[in-house]
C-alpha cells in the first residue's frame, strides 16, 4: 500500500492510473494492464448503499411504531405502580 500511495502522489500526475491487479496481486499501471474500473460502477455502488441504509431506517421506524397489544385480563400500564415490584410475578 505504501508503494501504491507513493505512485499516486507523483507530482507529474502520472500515478493516477496505478492500482493493484486483483489477479496477480501486484501494483501495475491499469491502463497498460487493460484493467478498467469505471466511475459509473462506484457511483452505482454508493447509490445502492444509500438506498439500502434508507430502507433499513424506514423499516426500523415502522417496527418502533408498532405497539404491543395489552394483555387480556392483566393490569393496564396506567394502573400499575412502578415503585412496587418487589415480590410479584415479574421477579421471575
Amino acid at each position: 500500500m505504501t508503494e501504491l500511495r507513493a505512485k499516486h502522489s507523483a507530482q507529474d500526475g502520472s500515478g493516477k492510473m496505478w492500482g493493484i491487479n486483483g489477479t496477480t496481486g501486484k501494483i501495475e499501471d491499469m491502463s497498460v494492464a487493460d484493467i478498467w474500473d469505471p466511475v459509473e460502477v462506484k457511483v452505482q455502488t454508493f447509490k445502492t448503499a444509500i438506498e439500502s441504509a434508507c430502507m433499513l431506517l424506514r423499516i426500523d421506524d415502522i417496527i418502533a411504531g408498532i405497539k404491543k397489544p395489552a394483555d387480556k385480563g392483566g393490569r393496564k400500564a396506567e394502573d400499575s405502580d412502578e415503585g412496587d415490584t418487589m415480590g410479584d410475578e415479574r421477579d421471575g
